[in-house]
Order: structure tokens, then sequence, then C-alpha cells
């Protein structure tokens, strides 16, 4: 597997892959979300958690954008099992410890699809009674939600097409591509 920016094909674990979001457009995005979240922060000193392991990329990219105060966090959830869908079932791995309450809270996510674990996750953090709680995710899916889901922050709505690269992995693998993959029909 080669990592190499605008490579027209990526091969992992037999499946090919070719460019869908190269680098420097994601980069630019993830700049003009971070003036944004700059402006609706201004002054509220929020709380971002952002969730491993596939939006590690996209937070720490985010993160470094920001000029107002902050902190930042990670949590761990899963609701993939290695294959190219949704296993419909969430399962928290690595807890928030931070007391949230009161806080303002920015939960970043790698891609909303199904909407289970942006469910999930915003009903479990809601319940700790956060002064404010929004949802940043690089990539949103409408079109394959199943839960009502409604990202404050979007870095780019795709198709219903299975992604990897910039955090996003096949079975573990691509995580570490620049750019954003799609699977070669």
């Amino acid at each position: 597997m080669s990592t190499t920016t605008q490579q027209p094909v990526v091969t992992l674990k037999d499946k090919h892959f070719i460019v869908s979001i190269p680098s420097a457009v994601i980069q630019q995005r993830v700049a003009e979300l971070g003036q944004q979240i700059n402006r609706d922060y201004a002054g509220k000193k929020p709380l971002i958690v952002g969730v491993l392991t596939g939006a590690a990329m996209f937070t720490v990219d985010l993160f470094k954008q920001f000029e107002i105060e902050c902190e930042l966090t990670f949590i761990r959830v899963s609701s993939y099992n290695g294959g190219l869908s949704s296993s419909g079932h969430v399962s928290s791995v690595i807890g928030l410890k931070e007391q949230i309450e009161g806080r303002h809270v920015l939960v970043v996510e790698d891609i909303v699809d199904t909407g289970e674990t942006a469910v999930h996750l915003m009903k479990e953090l809601g319940s700790k009674n956060p002064a404010s709680l929004k949802l940043a995710t690089a990539l949103f899916k409408p079109v394959a939600l199943k839960h009502e889901v409604t990202p404050d922050y979007v870095g780019f709505e795709v198709a219903p097409d299975f992604l990897v690269g910039y955090g996003l992995d096949y079975d573990g693998l691509g995580r570490n591509l620049n750019d954003i993959y799609v699977l070669k029909p």
C-alpha cells in the first residue's frame, strides 16, 4: 500500500480505491470549518471531544485551526467490525473522563452515515447536562441515515459509497492516507 497523495488507485486487501476528495480540498474545508467554529464558540472555552479512531486526523487538523480557548479529549466507540458496512451496534470502548456538566461540548466525528454512533454519543453526552452539545463531522451521508441526525458542522456531504483515507479505514488499513478514496466499482 502506498500513502502518496493523489495516487489514482490504492489497493487494500485486494479491494481497489480511487481518489474521491483530494487532501488540498479537505484542508481548505477544514480551515473554513475552523473559522466558523471560532466565531460560534468565541468566549465559550469549549471541550472538543474527538471520536477515535477514525476522527483522529480530522479532529487534530480542526483543532489546529482554533484561535479560541478550548480543551481537547478523545473517546472511542465502534460500530464497524472490519467489513464494508456498519454492524448497527455501538459499544463504548474508552469513556469520557472530563466533567462536562455546564460546559460547551463539540463532538468531532469522522463520518455520519447510519447515524447510529452519533445518536448514541449525543444521547449519552447530553445526559451529562452540558451547556451546549454540537456535532462536527468530516463526512455526512444523508441518504444512508437510519436515525434522525443533523450535524452542526459538515465537511462534505457524500454518496453512500464505502470510503477510506483521512482516518477512515477498511479492516484497519488506509487511515493514514491523506486523501479520501472511494471503493472502485
